[in-house]
């Protein structure tokens, strides 16, 4: 039998399973605590008790000392909860409330989803976690001093490890690297996060995302943190691609779309090919929102993906009625050598 966790001055609630943190709980329900390591050291998530009893086990983490729990302290990433219990926590609601690191990492595992698009799972050290927003990117730190930046594609609740989507871009230095050098366990060098691609919480308008191509993965991030945190919005989401194939994961939003109601899923193909055998939207995908939406004064727009998309997509919804703030973009700019670090995608 699990007890609730009251969270003051928010006033969410959640409930922790047996013998799991409370920070685990509030991941796993889609709220984000502040926290670093996860493992004690740091005393990133230390917060105040207001009521109740929590348990650490044996020994006493090293963040916290007798006399900071004496005084009400307790650590969200190792207390477990005895009773029901209330706590005073700010809650991480932009990106300006997150830490930056450099860290190193380890490829976990490769995952080819299509002939140009591969999956990378980056693995943090040991007592490191990366707190980030669904939605949020990360950069490569090159040894020639250069950055690749990419999407993260979890969610935060699920940050055993680093999900990225990568596409192999032709004569692209970094991606041609991924695809035929980067083997598991190989090392590498990151900083993050960055960027203010993150869903908008106290938002009470319904939602559209377009994505083309590897655009989807940080609205992937952001949609697991919505289903996750029970946001019951109107949810739509258009994913463009050229044919069947470069839509590599989509039996996702397909599944996504069978088991929840307020979520629909549109994928359009540009380019479909005669053994696609294609019966849904054909063209560009932003004629495709606009064919289903004529008005959008009362949306949410989340586009992400080639900047001739978003640039589109920002000039044809405002067009249409989008209000200008309720517009947020994650623009693909592929890097040159000479483009400004933190920038970049890949280099032809």
């Amino acid at each position: 039998m699990g007890f609730t966790v009251h969270v003051r001055p928010s006033g969410h609630e959640f409930t922790v399973d047996a013998h799991e943190t409370i920070l685990d709980a509030a991941l796993r329900h889609g709220l984000s605590l502040p926290y670093g390591c996860r493992g004690g050291a740091c005393g990133a998530c230390k917060s105040r008790l207001i009521t109740g009893e929590v348990d650490y086990g044996m020994p006493q983490p090293a963040a916290l000392s007798n006399a900071e729990i004496a005084q009400g302290y307790a650590l969200m990433c190792q207390s477990r909860p005895l009773s029901d219990v209330t706590v005073e926590v700010s809650e991480i609601s932009d990106a300006k409330h997150i830490r930056v690191k450099k860290l190193p990492c380890r490829v976990t595992r490769l995952e080819h989803l299509s002939p140009d698009v591969t999956r990378v799972y980056l693995k943090l050290p040991a007592g490191e976690r990366l707190q980030f927003l669904a939605g949020q990117y990360i950069d490569f730190l090159l040894r020639d001093g250069r950055r690749r930046s990419f999407s993260i594609a979890n969610a935060p609740h699920d940050d055993e490890c680093i999900e990225l989507h990568i596409k192999r871009i032709e004569g692209g230095r970094f991606t041609d690297d991924t695809f035929a050098v980067l083997k598991e366990k190989a090392m590498l060098r990151l900083e993050g996060p960055f960027g203010n691609f993150y869903l908008r919480e106290d938002s009470p308008h319904p939602i559209i995302f377009v994505a083309g191509g590897t655009g989807f993965a940080p609205i992937k991030a952001i949609l697991e943190h919505a289903f996750a945190e029970g946001i019951t919005r109107p949810m739509h989401f258009y994913w463009g691609a050229r044919s069947r194939r470069d839509l590599y994961l989509d039996a996702l939003p397909c599944a996504w779309a069978e088991q929840c109601r307020h979520f629909r899923y549109t994928p359009v193909l540009s380019e479909p090919l005669p053994e696609d055998d294609w019966r849904s939207a054909q063209g560009y995908v932003t004629d495709a929102v606009l064919y289903d939406h004529p008005a959008l004064n009362a949306f949410d727009v989340y586009a992400s993906g080639p900047p001739v998309l978003v640039q589109a997509a920002h000039r044809d919804f405002i067009a249409r009625g989008l209000l200008p703030e309720n517009f947020y973009a994650d623009p693909f700019e592929f890097a040159h050598d000479a483009a400004p670090e933190g920038a970049a995608r890949d280099t032809p």
